[in-house]
């Protein structure tokens, strides 16, 4: 298959472009070869490339930032996200479109299920639901894809920043009362990989299995990378962040299992995959 990837320099950018790159032709466009924002260079190049599929990942992710800059993370998430959306139909592309656990407000007692009501608090949650709903209504042949608590080899992520606090310090406090699932890069590009190969469309649920809070998650990656570091909990309140996070993250894995497509291996085995390619288990 002929396959553009957008944010191709981004945390899962890179890794979905590299799995994939070995079985497809691929063509990865990072900010310089494409500004989603501009509807005309998205047609344009798009109607060019002629790609079988689009996996837009694209996006403004700098979550607290986002709360005094609404205008520009609507543009890229929302705006961008509509003019991928109008370029796969022109060429009858499908359209793969990565979201969040963000476009929940994190209330519910039990894991989410794909046809939830949404209920985004945050700028960011907002700016991806809104280009969840171009997607729906613009794109024929779509997949929306929410995940969460995504980390890689890319980018800065939270297993990073635990690893690297814990070398200039003997204790650290995380957040114990906000719940999600840690999600590898690499286990998400291979369900994409997947995904795309069916016409399957709708909206997915795609993190490893399992929950966990933040404490627990940091616990995880101290024990499994051999590091000794005191963790202490502590609560949302104790640590205050411009933008409000969802206190549960967990999502239903629903639509994997009825289109018959092994769910992603727990969140632990994921974890101590990349502790590995990251060469932090000894």
């Amino acid at each position: 298959m002929r396959i553009v990837i957008t944010g191709a320099n981004g945390q899962l950018g890179q890794d979905v472009v590299k799995l994939l790159e070995a079985q497809h032709e691929v063509k990865g466009l990072g900010r310089d070869e494409l500004d989603v924002t501009n509807l005309n260079q998205c047609l344009e190049l798009i109607k060019k490339l002629e790609p079988d599929v689009i996996i837009h990942s694209a996006a403004y992710t700098a979550v607290d930032l986002a709360e005094t800059e609404e205008e520009i993370t609507f543009l890229v998430n929302a705006t961008g996200t509509k003019n991928l959306a109008l370029a796969a139909e022109s060429i009858g592309a499908k359209l793969v479109y990565i979201s969040t656990d963000y476009v929940f407000d994190g209330m519910a007692m039990n894991a989410y299920r794909e046809d939830d009501e949404t209920n985004p608090q945050s700028v960011y949650g907002k700016s991806k639901r809104a280009g969840e709903q171009h997607v729906l209504s613009l794109s024929k042949k779509h997949f929306i894809v929410r995940t969460s608590w995504v980390y890689g080899m890319y980018g800065n992520n939270f297993v990073k920043t635990m690893l690297n606090l814990a070398k200039t310090r003997d204790s650290i406090k995380v957040v114990s009362d906000q719940f999600g699932s840690p999600t590898y890069a690499v286990d998400l590009a291979l369900f994409l990989e997947q995904l795309i190969e069916t016409d399957h469309y709708g909206i997915y649920h795609a993190s490893n299995s399992g929950v966990c809070s933040w404490y627990d998650f940091a616990c995880v990656i101290f024990e499994e990378s051999g590091v000794s570091i005191k963790v202490e909990p502590c609560t949302t309140e104790e640590f205050p962040r411009p933008a409000p996070r969802p206190r549960n993250s967990s999502m239903e894995h629903g639509a994997i299992r009825r289109i018959g497509f092994k769910d992603l291996r727990a969140w632990r085995e994921g974890l101590r995959a990349f502790l590995k390619e990251l060469g932090a288990i000894k």
